[in-house]
């Protein structure tokens, strides 16, 4: 397939971009300081034919953890900081690239400016190494940016993407990668297209985040994929699914089958819009997932919410701290998961947080209200 020109970026072994094939990458969804388990995932992942596979570290026992991980894989590794950037000091080391969302980036050591932040990371990244991803999530955009661009979400989230290519552009370091997610693959297609315009040499990560449950989650994805990696958009990419355990293989099987498909003009039709009734989120299982009984959630709610199906709502359920509070702001209903109860939200106000034998008969509250005012 023909690919835009984009200069290439190495990620250990893997190259990325520069027309080298379309690499396939998921993340571990086991608690990072289970080793044994991380371990055999990471294993799982890489035998269901991913090239890179990531993990997430919050904390100096999680770098410890991924240490022995990495001296027993000869998997390529991406690490996502989440909310410590810091951590790539001790982390780099081990891994093959280094994940920082720039949203998050902003919230910690405020009093610091971002540059310096970045500065950072790319001395750390350099000297070990590594490669860097610039990752933007509509959901976690800076405040910053949001108020520049007030509805313009996507606006703000390629923005703040140009913004961070340009800082590391600055210091030197252009061994990077950039990806710009959303939970609706309308805004994915969106602002890939508007930063590859601007950015046409800089490689970029596919994804839509939050994808959901099977079917629903590869649909969403592949419609996506199907626009831009047609157009040449895309160089390494994730499909993210809502998933037990011990299936995460199968995000890698649909992503090269997708891949698959489009090279071979296998198209399974590109609608312009989103289509109507009921539209549930669900983010994939990963190692920040705080307690496993969120997987079972999200097929309970997609269940128990049958009934609502034609109504035009969205109900996200997300499995952590990280994504939950923010990320669920923009659906009608949201759950966020946390160790022993789920937190419930309508639109950006909480409703109460509920044990999760409880919370689907508030879901359901909350839900028939909402019907009930669209019919009135």
């Amino acid at each position: 397939m023909a690919r835009n020109p984009t200069r290439q970026v190495r990620v250990g072994p893997v190259t990325i971009g520069g027309g080298a094939p379309i690499a396939v990458q998921s993340m571990a969804a086991t608690k990072t300081q289970d080793i044994e388990a991380t371990v055999r995932q990471v294993q799982l992942l890489e035998a269901a034919g991913a090239d890179i596979v990531r993990i997430a570290v919050d904390s100096r026992k999680d770098v410890e953890a991924l240490a022995e991980v990495r001296a027993r894989t000869s998997a390529t590794l991406s690490v996502d900081l989440q909310e410590n950037y810091r951590l790539a000091e001790i982390v780099a080391p081990h891994v093959d690239k280094v994940r920082y969302n720039p949203g998050h980036l902003w919230h910690h050591e405020r009093e610091k400016p971002t540059r310096d932040k970045v500065a950072f990371l790319a001395e750390i990244a350099e000297r070990n190494d590594c490669a860097i991803r610039v990752g933007v999530n509509c959901g976690s955009v800076d405040p910053v940016m949001i108020e520049r661009f007030g509805d313009d979400d996507v606006g703000a989230m390629v923005e703040s993407a140009l913004e961070h290519c340009a800082m590391l552009d600055d210091l030197g370091f252009t061994r990077y990668v950039v990806s710009l997610k959303d939970s609706d693959w309308l805004k994915v297609v969106a602002g890939n297209r508007r930063f590859a315009t601007q950015r046409p040499d800089v490689p970029l990560h596919l994804g839509v985040t939050e994808a959901g449950m099977l079917p629903e989650g590869e649909i969403k994805t592949r419609l996506a994929f199907e626009q831009l990696i047609p157009e040449g958009i895309g160089d390494t990419l994730r499909v993210s699914l809502t998933l037990p355990f011990e299936e995460k293989g199968t995000e890698i099987e649909t992503g090269h089958r997708i891949l698959d498909d489009i090279e071979s003009g296998r198209f399974r039709g590109i609608p312009t819009i989103l289509p109507e009734g009921l539209n549930i989120i669900s983010c994939p299982s990963c190692s920040r997932v705080e307690n496993e009984a969120f997987i079972d959630l999200a097929r309970d709610v997609r269940e128990m919410t049958e009934y609502a199906r034609e109504h035009d709502l969205t109900i996200a359920v997300m499995g952590c701290r990280v994504n939950g509070p923010g990320e669920t702001d923009d659906a009608d209903l949201g759950l966020w998961c946390g160790p022993a109860a789920v937190n419930l939200k309508r639109g950006s106000e909480t409703v109460g947080a509920f044990p999760y034998d409880e919370v689907l008969g508030q879901l359901r509250v909350e839900l028939d209200a909402l019907i009930a005012q669209q019919s009135g």
